[in-house]
C-alpha cells in the first residue's frame, strides 16, 4: 500500500539523464534533492560525487535510468585544479584548517613538470579522512571531525593524463584525466609531498564524466526556471544516446519475451562479438533493456527497465 501512494505521488516522466554543472558550496547530495524537486520523483541518484568545494559536470541518472548507473559510474573523469603550493591542510583542499606551512622556496616549473610525470599511469592512493569512505560502517569524515585519525588501505588509481597548464610559482593549473574514484585533492597533496614543499588543492572542477561534458551541462539556476517552465524534461540526455552501444529495435514480440527476462536471437541483423553489449529500443525508441550476447548468437537481459509511466 505504501509502495502505491509513493507510485501515484511521482510525476510520470522520462527516464535519463540530467546533467548538472554543480555551483560551488553544493554536496553531490543537494544536487540530488533539488532535482528531485524538479522533477517530481524521488528516482535520482548520481554518477560519481563531487566535493562541496568542486564545480562542473555532475550527471544525475532519472526514474528508471538510475538502473544504468553501474554501466556509466566506472567511465574517465577530467578535471581542472589548481594546486596550491607551500601550504598544508587537514582536508587537502582550500577548506580545511592549515597544517603545515612551508619556509623554503617553492619548486621550479622544471620540478613541477617532472614530478607530474612520476604520477601518470596506476598509482596507489590513500583515501583521505575528509571524504565519505566507510571504515566499519562509518564514514570518515565523521571520524575526522572528531579529531580521529584511522589507517586506511590504499587502492590502485589511473591517471591517464597530468598536464600543466599555467605556473605562476606558488600556484600551478593542471588538467587531470582519471579513472573513477581518483582524488585530485590527494593527487595535489601527494604532489607537494613529492616536490618537499607540500600542498593543498585550491581549486577544482571536473569539465568530463564518462560520456558526459561541460557542453551538456547546465546551472542550477538554468534547470530550476527550467522546471517552472515546464521544460525540464527536453533537457533529459535519453539512456541509449548516454550509453553509446549498439542499438537494436525490438518488435513487440521481442520486447514481451525481454521484458519477462527471455532471450532473442541475434540473427544477422546485431553484429557485435559475444560479451558485447547492446542497447534494446522498443518502436518509439524508448530503452527497453541491456542485453548481452552470448556465444551462441542469443542476446540475454542483463538489465529491463520498467515501460514509462
Amino acid at each position: 500500500m505504501a509502495r502505491s501512494r509513493r507510485a501515484r505521488n511521482e510525476t510520470p516522466g522520462p527516464a535519463g539523464f540530467l546533467v548538472v554543472d554543480k555551483p560551488e558550496g553544493w554536496t553531490s547530495h543537494d544536487v540530488v534533492d533539488a532535482a528531485r524537486r524538479w522533477l517530481g520523483t524521488r528516482r535520482v541518484g548520481h554518477l560519481g560525487t563531487l566535493d562541496p568545494q568542486a564545480t562542473g559536470v555532475l550527471p544525475l541518472a532519472v526514474r528508471e535510468a538510475t538502473k544504468l548507473v553501474p554501466y556509466l559510474e566506472s567511465g574517465v573523469k577530467s578535471y581542472a585544479g589548481t594546486v596550491r603550493f607551500g601550504i598544508e591542510t587537514d582536508t587537502l583542499d582550500a577548506q580545511g584548517q592549515v597544517v603545515r606551512t612551508h619556509e623554503g622556496a617553492l619548486p621550479e616549473r622544471a620540478a613541477v613538470l617532472a614530478a607530474l610525470e612520476e604520477f601518470k599511469g596506476d598509482i596507489q592512493q590513500i583515501p583521505p579522512m575528509y571524504s565519505a569512505v566507510k571504515q566499519g560502517g562509518v564514514p570518515l569524515h565523521r571520524l575526522a571531525r572528531k579529531g580521529k585519525e584511522v589507517e586506511r588501505a590504499p587502492k590502485k588509481v589511473r591517471i591517464l593524463g597530468l598536464e600543466l597548464v599555467a605556473f605562476d610559482g606558488d600556484e600551478a593549473r593542471i588538467q587531470v584525466e582519471c579513472s573513477a574514484g581518483t582524488y585530485v585533492r590527494v593527487l595535489a597533496a601527494d604532489l607537494g609531498e613529492r616536490l618537499g614543499c607540500g600542498a593543498h588543492l585550491k581549486s577544482l572542477r571536473r569539465t568530463a564524466c564518462g560520456p558526459f561534458r561541460e557542453s551538456d551541462a547546465a546551472t542550477a539556476e538554468t534547470l530550476a526556471q527550467a522546471a517552472d517552465e515546464g521544460t525540464l524534461e527536453a533537457r533529459i540526455v535519453p539512456p541509449a544516446s548516454a550509453l553509446g552501444w549498439p542499438t537494436w529495435t525490438l518488435s513487440a514480440t521481442a520486447e514481451q519475451r525481454v521484458r519477462h527476462g527471455g532471450d532473442v536471437p541475434a540473427g544477422t541483423v546485431v553484429r557485435v562479438a559475444p560479451g558485447a553489449k547492446v542497447a534494446a529500443l522498443d518502436e518509439t525508441g524508448a530503452l527497453v533493456a541491456i542485453l548481452e550476447m552470448r556465444a551462441d548468437r542469443r542476446l540475454w537481459p542483463l538489465r529491463v527497465l520498467r515501460p514509462a509511466d
